[in-house]
């Protein structure tokens, strides 16, 4: 028996699950389908909205007012807590990891809008990011404000929660459909999202094996990030489960150039999707794992989705991400 902690409905649930039929004809035998989780709201669209029931909640049981995280420049998690912040009448400081540019655009536009007060770390300093979020907290709590802090992409042990709770919105999914895909498939960047859905397909008893694939770090950090998120969720409530169950896939070789620079590749795999079945992925999660995902199917038996018939991709949003980066489509 699960002890859930306490949860604000912020999100539009359930998302919907649907074949991506047009694309997956290229396909023999394999169906693809889409978690629609960039439909959790429409400012606060995407994957960051499940854990923020969570965190935020936590942060007004420990009677906060203040919010303050943490992000890129483009950060789809900073763009949605600076915008449900406001709407819950709480004041929200974003440390954003780069330079400030001249024009925003993107999320961090809609971060500007909603009145967010913003920070900027220089990549060199990003490290004591950590110690600036403190220093913020005393002054807050010296000019009389209680601020909570909650890590980039809302991922510790606390966030896991909109995760676990996907998995069992997922498992009701595949009940209604009669579906048993193979496969759960996810980008994962700061890898909460990834170790929700791990651990919710052992609390919920899914069979298919959730893969994820790194648009940053490595697979070690993901399992190691992972192991100590899940050990202090244990601890954090009390839960009885057992590390050794943790089944952790993480598929590397498709971050690119970098964090939030995709190749040629992965943007016109986005044009594809999108004029083949009107969904529209971004260019630092979901298009590069998207990406990452049909590479391995075209492998077939040698790829990291050997045996696949059905695969759902979790489609955590990011839809913003993509006007910053519009100069990289090619149209002819």
């Amino acid at each position: 028996m699960i002890k859930w902690p306490s949860r604000l409905q912020l999100a539009h649930l359930p998302t919907p699950l649907t074949p991506l039929t047009k694309f997956s004809e290229q396909f023999e035998g394999v169906t693809l389908w889409i978690k629609h989780d960039e439909q959790t709201g429409t400012e606060v669209s995407g994957n960051k909205v499940r854990k923020l029931e969570f965190c935020i909640a936590e942060a007004q049981d420990q009677g906060c007012d203040t919010l303050i995280t943490c992000g890129g420049v483009q950060s789809n998690h900073c763009r949605a807590t600076a915008i449900l912040g406001k709407r819950l009448g709480m004041q929200v400081h974003l440390i954003l990891r780069g330079e400030r540019p001249e024009v925003p655009g993107g999320n961090l536009l809609l971060d500007y809008l909603s009145g967010a007060r913003i920070s900027y770390l220089p990549q060199r300093d990003w490290r004591t990011h950590p110690d600036f979020a403190a220093e913020l907290q005393a002054q807050d709590a010296a000019a009389g404000h209680k601020a909570f802090f909650i890590p980039t992409g809302a991922t510790d042990e606390i966030g896991l929660w909109g995760y676990i709770a996907a998995s069992a919105e997922l498992k009701a999914d595949f009940e209604r459909l009669q579906l048993q895909p193979e496969y759960i498939v996810v980008a994962t960047g700061s890898g909460g999202t990834q170790g929700g859905l791990t651990l919710g397909r052992e609390l919920f008893n899914l069979s298919a094996q959730v893969t994820a694939f790194a648009v940053s770090d490595d697979a070690s950090y993901f399992r190691n990030k992972i192991i100590e998120d899940v050990t202090l969720w244990k601890q954090r409530y009390d839960q009885d489960f057992d590390l050794e169950r943790l089944r952790i896939q993480t598929i590397e070789g498709y971050i690119g150039p970098g964090y939030g620079v995709a190749t040629a590749e992965v943007f016109e795999t986005i044009k594809q999707v999108a004029s083949s079945d009107g969904v529209f992925l971004d260019p630092v999660y979901t298009g590069k794992a998207f990406h990452g995902m049909v590479n391995e199917l075209r492998k077939g038996s040698a790829g990291a989705l050997s045996g696949a018939r059905n695969v759902v991709f979790v489609h955590t949003g990011g839809l913003f991400g993509v006007f910053p980066q519009q100069h990289n489509f090619r149209f002819d």
